[in-house]
């Protein structure tokens, strides 16, 4: 086994958001996100003589989270739900406080019911703008997968959104706002 290379690591290190925001996406907790991304780091680490130069290394180290995550819900063989912690975004005091934390709240709900495989496709296309090409090689799966899996993942997220909406209006008209 040999020691990762000085460029390996620091490119690793800058990876560290994109990861950290994957694991959150698969594993739908803070804490859980942060246990997942210290395993798929130190597996790459481990691993890094493996790694093949001239592959995108993002790619190679979401698939390494993505069977990490993969491997410990079998062995848990439980689904999470995704109703874990939420991080509440810097916003002024007062009602627009309380109608964004709602929307985050209904967003954030619709996306951790999403199946996992959904949110890892809406993930990396969405919110690390990976082109669909890179999200399947990082997922290993064929690209109309990717796609298909993207439009679920979008249309379920609009559903609910939608139905939350409705129950917004109808709560308004019952208490006179």
């Amino acid at each position: 086994m040999s020691e990762p290379t000085a460029a390996f690591r620091k490119e690793l290190v800058a990876l560290l958001p994109r990861l950290r925001r994957f694991a959150a996406a698969l594993v739908g907790s803070r804490d859980g996100a942060e246990d997942l991304l210290q395993t798929a780091i130190e597996k790459a680490m481990r691993n890094a003589g493996t790694f093949e130069t001239g592959r995108r290394l993002d790619s190679w180290v979401y698939k390494i989270m993505q069977n990490t995550w993969l491997d410990s819900r079998r062995a848990e063989a439980k689904r999470l739900t995704g109703e874990g912690e939420t991080l509440d975004p810097p916003y002024e005091d007062g009602r627009n406080i309380i109608e964004a934390r709602d929307d985050l709240r209904q967003a954030s709900t619709a996306f951790a019911r999403l199946p996992g495989d959904q949110r890892a496709v809406l993930t990396l296309v969405v919110l690390d703008g990976l082109s669909y090409k890179e999200a399947a090689e990082a997922l290993n799966v064929p690209i109309g997968t990717v796609m298909s899996r993207l439009g679920r993942a979008r249309a379920s997220i609009a559903a609910s959104l939608r139905q939350g909406a409705r129950l917004d209006s109808v709560w308004e008209r019952r208490n006179g706002e």
